[in-house]
């Protein structure tokens, strides 16, 4: 077996192994995975944190070994807790790093941070701050970052800067947590989850006080929630059939 460790801001993480295929997820700098398969310019890899797997370009990422992936398992994560930020080499070229990149393996990597970290365990309350950090950045399918978002990505992120763990997916995020019978149970920081007409979850949000809700939607954006599930003013119409709500923390 095979390790990696990312050792720049944003990578896109490929259905499949070729630069024009579809972008399912992005690797921020410091995301460590296992190698499961290589190839002469990429490799499919399996990610430590969620256990997502896609395929990644072998130039935007370093290998390292087992004890240093076992070593990077065992610890506390340490996230940068900017918008951007910077990590500087041996001689001192600037490397840009996006909120929620670990830094947790930055000697691995001979880099040097100074920024602002989050590594702590947050309480439930700090998790719609942290969502606001988000608001207003453009939805891409596939993104993780402040400069581009999906709607698991936001949610995933969000908590994860609060030292919680969601899955990649909507429809994996959907089969965590205690599910909520009405909106009236939910808190700041509970899930609501919305299917398609075929019953597929396909969106997620995080609940806010007095039935608003926060999520990617065109871009990460606040609009109001009720029983049938989300109510965008200014199309005067639902743009979303809600689906469960779930408590996760």
């Amino acid at each position: 077996m095979q390790y990696g460790i990312c050792n720049l801001g944003i990578v896109p993480i490929r259905f499949e192994p070729s630069d024009k295929s579809e972008m399912v997820s992005q690797a921020l700098y410091g995301d460590y995975f296992k190698v499961l398969e290589l190839r002469k310019k990429w490799s499919r890899i399996r990610f430590a944190f969620d256990k997502y797997e896609g395929w990644i370009d072998n130039k935007q990422y370093k290998e390292i070994n087992e004890s240093e992936y076992q070593l990077l398992a065992d610890s506390i994560p340490l996230l940068s807790n900017d918008l951007i930020e910077f990590v500087t080499d041996q001689s001192n070229k600037l490397y840009p790093i996006p909120l929620g990149s670990d830094v947790t393996g930055i000697k691995l990597l001979n880099h040097k941070f100074d920024g602002n970290l989050s590594k702590d365990l947050n309480k439930k309350s700090n998790l719609i701050k942290t969502a606001f950090m988000y608001l207003n950045t453009p939805y891409l399918w596939g993104g993780k970052s402040p400069f581009g978002i999906d709607c698991s990505g936001f949610t995933q992120m969000v908590y994860k800067l609060n030292g919680y763990k969601l899955l990649r997916d909507a429809s994996q995020q959907a089969m965590q947590g205690e599910a909520l019978s009405f909106i009236e149970e939910s808190e700041p920081g509970d899930l609501a989850f919305f299917d398609n007409s075929e019953g597929e979850i396909i969106h997620v949000g995080i609940i806010m006080e007095n039935n608003h809700i926060i999520h990617a939607h065109g871009k990460v954006r606040i609009d109001r929630l009720d029983h049938s599930g989300i109510y965008n003013v200014e199309k005067n119409n639902h743009t979303h059939k809600l689906r469960v709500i779930k408590k996760i923390i």
